[in-house]
C-alpha cells in the first residue's frame, strides 16, 4: 500500500514538473520572437539555468535563435544550446563553447544521466563518475539523490553494489538523424510483439485441443462405465433366473400354472377316494343280509 502511494505521489510530482516546464518554455518561445543578437544570447543563458526547463528543440527552431549560428560572436551559444538539447557532459568542448556556470554544469549532468539511462537501466557508479566528470563519491551520491528528488529519474540507489537502477526518466530532445534508429527500434518491438502474440494464440489453440480431448475422453469413459453397469445388471438378472430354476422354484408365471394343476390333482384324488368307500359300504351290507 505504501509503495503504491509513493509511486502515485512521485507520478503526480513528475506531472506537475512537466506542466511547470511547459509553461516556462512557452514564455521563452514568445520572448524569442522579439529578441536578436546579444539579447537572444542572454535569453539562452536564462533558459539553460532555468530549474524547470530540460527540453530545447523548439527553441532551436525559432528563427531568431537560428541566426545565432551565423554570427561568430554568438555562434558558441547556439552550439551550447544544441549541447543541452542533444549532448552529454563528455561532448562539452571549452574551445568552441562558452564557460559553464555551476547551474549549467549541474543541469548538464542531470541530462547526461537521462541519456545514460536510455542505454542501460543499471548504471554503475564508475560509469557515472567518468561521464559526469566527478571524482568524489559523496558528490556523486548527492547528485543521484537530487535527480531522484526532482523526478528527473525514477529509480533507486544501490550503495552496496555501487550502481543506480533506473525505472523511468524524463524525455530529452531527439535529433532528426536519430529518427530512423527510433523507427527501427519500434519496428523491432512491434515485430517481437507480433511473434509473442502468435505464440500465445498457438498455445491457446493447443490448450483448447487438449481440453477438447480431455472432455471427449471423459465422455467416452462415462459411456464405457454406463455400458458396463448395464451389462452387469443384465448378467445379474440372468444369474438370478438361473438360480431360481436350479432351486426348483419356478418363476412367478409358472408358479400360478403349477398351483392350478395341484388343485386339479387334489380334486381328482378326493373324487377317487369317495367312490371306493361307497362300493365297500355296499359290499358290506350285502354280506350282512346274506347271513
Amino acid at each position: 500500500m505504501a509503495t503504491d502511494t509513493g509511486e502515485e505521489v512521485a507520478s503526480s510530482a513528475q506531472s506537475s514538473g512537466a506542466i511547470a516546464s511547459n509553461k516556462a518554455l512557452e514564455q521563452f518561445l514568445i520572448l524569442a520572437k522579439n529578441v536578436k543578437g546579444l539579447a537572444a544570447v542572454e535569453m539562452v543563458k536564462q533558459v539553460l539555468t532555468h530549474p524547470h526547463i530540460y527540453v530545447f528543440a523548439e527553441l532551436l527552431e525559432m528563427p531568431n535563435i537560428k541566426e545565432l549560428q551565423l554570427n561568430p560572436e554568438t555562434e558558441s551559444y547556439y552550439r551550447l544550446l544544441c549541447l543541452f538539447a542533444y549532448g552529454k557532459c563528455s561532448d562539452y568542448n571549452l574551445q568552441t563553447m562558452p564557460p559553464l556556470t555551476d547551474a549549467m554544469k549541474n543541469k548538464l549532468r542531470h541530462l547526461t544521466i537521462v541519456s545514460l539511462a536510455t542505454q542501460s537501466k543499471v548504471i554503475p557508479y564508475k560509469v557515472l563518475l567518468s561521464e559526469l566528470g566527478i571524482t568524489n563519491l559523496r558528490e556523486l551520491e548527492d547528485l543521484i539523490i537530487e535527480v531522484i528528488y526532482l523526478n528527473i529519474i525514477k529509480g533507486k540507489m544501490d550503495q552496496e553494489n555501487g550502481w543506480i537502477e533506473i525505472n523511468s526518466t524524463i524525455s530529452r530532445d531527439i535529433r532528426a538523424e536519430d529518427l530512423d534508429s527510433i523507427v527501427n527500434v519500434l519496428s523491432n518491438w512491434c515485430s517481437n510483439c507480433d511473434n509473442v502474440l502468435a505464440n500465445i494464440e498457438l498455445q491457446i489453440r493447443q490448450a483448447n485441443a487438449i481440453k477438447n480431448d480431455h472432455i471427449k475422453n471423459k465422455q467416452d469413459l462415462e459411456n464405457q462405465i454406463n455400458n458396463i453397469k448395464k451389462s452387469l445388471k443384465t448378467s445379474t438378472q440372468e444369474m438370478e433366473d438361473i438360480d431360481t430354476c436350479n432351486s426348483g422354484t419356478p418363476p412367478p408365471g409358472q408358479r400360478d400354472v403349477m398351483s392350478h394343476l395341484e388343485k386339479i390333482k387334489r380334486n381328482v384324488a378326493r373324487s377317487g377316494k369317495g367312490g371306493s368307500g361307497t362300493r365297500q359300504s355296499n359290499m358290506g351290507t350285502k354280506a350282512f343280509w346274506q347271513k
